[in-house]
């Protein structure tokens, strides 16, 4: 990596505990951190503070949108609020990478796409599900080098747990999150775009369903997409149901098809019994395979300063960015209910 300045940024919207990774991958990097902005009630906030001490926590949040010398604005806000934060920060000139779901509407997604193009910022989409997953960098490599052919599927799955407990009010309305398929459903429409190769995708067919939460309506606990491209075929599946005696909050996993081989990611946890996280089968002509991915590197951060101070697309072609979005607010918006 090039030797840049310290990239100066600045947190506003700490209501997900995904902020936490946000700002530190940004801080290991010799990143500066000009302050965050936070309302009360957020979760995360005592977490926050305890993490990162030494920050400047701000009581006005033009503050930060007016201070010239930020270069960058994080956001980990409720969902519904993303949109107007990362527009607010590209009319100051700021570039933006918030959390998934980075909109929960068509009408956000292109007032963004409008300003991001008329400004030139850059408007990205942390989808740490690729981004903050080794044996994700991994299996790219693999795939990247040829390992099981052609790429004609993949097989996503998102379980996830409920953790009733710890979730605020705004997790159960559907206006604040968007539903399902708009919110862990854009991280497997991610992977699918990448591994296939895949500039546009058709919604085949979707669906959503609340079967295990009736007292909470407005929450989807399963969702399912069929996709295709002119490259490949996708199958998404998530849901709110991991139990309480799986070791981790879900066993996420992806499978790659392709024409010489497949490859599956057992991303957080194993439970044949390996230790640990990150872990890929490789199965090809020869052999299978266990393949440590420990020491496989997590790009996405170092390249987006880059990109900052470049002007360039390498840690997310912001295309690509825009038809995941997209395609997930399709996917939510015709979503057949089962339940």
């Amino acid at each position: 990596m090039p030797e840049y300045p310290p990239l100066t940024f600045a947190a506003i919207g700490l209501d997900h505990r995904h902020i936490y990774h946000q700002v530190g991958r940004l801080l290991d990097l010799g990143a500066e951190c000009r302050g965050y902005y936070a309302r009360d009630s957020a979760v995360p906030l005592d977490g926050f503070v305890r993490r990162y001490p030494d920050l400047t926590r701000v009581r006005e949040v033009r503050a930060l949108l007016e201070d010239p010398e930020i270069q960058l604005i994080v956001s980990a806000a409720i969902p519904s609020e993303r949109g107007e934060i990362a527009l607010e920060a590209m009319r100051h000139g700021k570039d933006v990478m918030v959390d998934k779901p980075g909109v929960i509407t068509e009408a956000q997604l292109a007032d963004i796409m409008h300003l991001q193009q008329e400004t030139g910022r850059i408007w990205s989409v942390d989808f740490s599900e690729r981004f903050e997953v080794r044996a994700m960098s991994r299996a790219t490599e693999l795939v990247q080098a040829g390992a099981i052919g052609r790429v004609v599927q993949t097989v996503g799955c998102g379980p996830h747990r409920l953790n009733r407990h710890l979730r605020p009010d705004w997790f159960f309305r559907r206006a604040d999150t968007g539903g399902i398929l708009i919110d862990i459903g854009s991280h497997q429409i991610d992977q699918f775009l990448h591994f296939t190769g895949s500039d546009d995708a058709e919604i085949v067919a979707s669906a959503v369903a609340n079967y295990a939460n009736p007292d909470d309506p407005e929450l989807e606990d399963f969702g399912e997409i069929l996709l295709r491209s002119d490259r490949g075929s996708g199958y998404i599946r998530v849901d709110w149901y991991t139990p309480d005696g799986l070791p981790t909050w879900g066993d996420g996993r992806c499978t790659i098809l392709g024409t010489d081989g497949y490859i599956e990611l057992r991303k957080y946890v194993d439970i044949a019994g390996r230790e640990g996280t990150d872990h890929l089968f490789l199965v090809d002509h020869r052999e299978t395979r266990h393949i440590d991915c420990s020491d496989a590197p997590l790009p996405y951060y170092e390249r987006l300063i880059a990109d900052v101070f470049e002007r360039t697309e390498t840690a997310m072609p912001q295309a690509h960015c825009f038809k995941v979005c997209e395609l997930a607010l399709e996917a939510q918006a015709q979503a057949v209910r089962l339940a």
